[in-house]
């Protein structure tokens, strides 16, 4: 072939090379910039992966801190705990201590009558509770104290009175509750005025037998 065919073909040649190159260059721009773009994107997640990661941390850190405080509260709770039901336990003991003592003070000065044909005069319950045979203090529909009725209330000031003395048991009674009490006859309201005036008078006379009672628990 002639010079300038050979010339028109190496040119060609390198056309179509530079052609190529250039082909490969945008293919693999455009890869390179999808690629740019993937790790962009990438880089994205990785920043918003640390941030929640931070922020979980953050609460993880927080929620370390709560438990650590709830922790100090339940065994605060637990010692405080401890120390009511102590306190409680002393408390009953001290309960018990003081009903035995009451109970031996009025069955000093009130023993229950149990002969046969003789009404019980008194019945003292486990609760400290102080029952009397009314129907001894009282006459039927009437709030006026029996003459036989005041050696028994006699006798109950008495030994409230001793106990009272006590500086451990005084301490420990803030009140005193004196109930009157009726039977079923009669309409509920007269039936609780009349067992109101009975407390009242009981009550009234306990204070004039004795003084320590009525030094004691005059406000009523």
């Amino acid at each position: 072939p002639a010079f300038t065919d050979v010339m028109s073909t190496v040119a060609l040649i390198l056309f179509v090379l530079v052609l190529l190159a250039y082909v490969r260059n945008l293919i693999s721009g455009k890869q390179m910039d999808a690629f740019q773009k993937r790790i962009a994107a990438t880089e994205l997640q990785l920043r918003k992966m640390q941030t929640d990661l931070q922020s979980a941390a953050a609460e993880l850190s927080l929620s370390q801190i709560r438990l650590r405080e709830q922790q100090a509260v339940v065994a605060d709770s637990n010692r405080q705990l401890g120390t009511l039901r102590s306190q409680l336990q002393g408390i009953a003991v001290l309960r018990v201590s003081v009903l035995d003592k009451l109970r031996r003070a009025i069955e000093a000065e009130l023993s229950p009558v149990t002969d046969a044909g003789r009404p019980q005069v008194a019945t003292i319950n486990d609760n400290g509770d102080i029952a009397i045979n009314e129907s001894l203090v009282f006459e039927f529909n009437s709030h006026a104290l029996k003459k036989e009725a005041k050696p028994v209330l006699n006798s109950l000031a008495k030994a409230l009175g001793k106990l009272l003395d006590d500086p451990e048991v005084r301490e420990n009674i803030d009140t005193v509750v004196i109930q009157g009490h009726t039977d079923e006859r009669g309409s509920a309201a007269f039936n609780w005025e009349l067992s109101a005036k009975r407390a009242t008078v009981v009550l009234e006379y306990l204070f004039q037998t004795n003084k320590v009672l009525a030094d004691s628990y005059g406000n009523y």
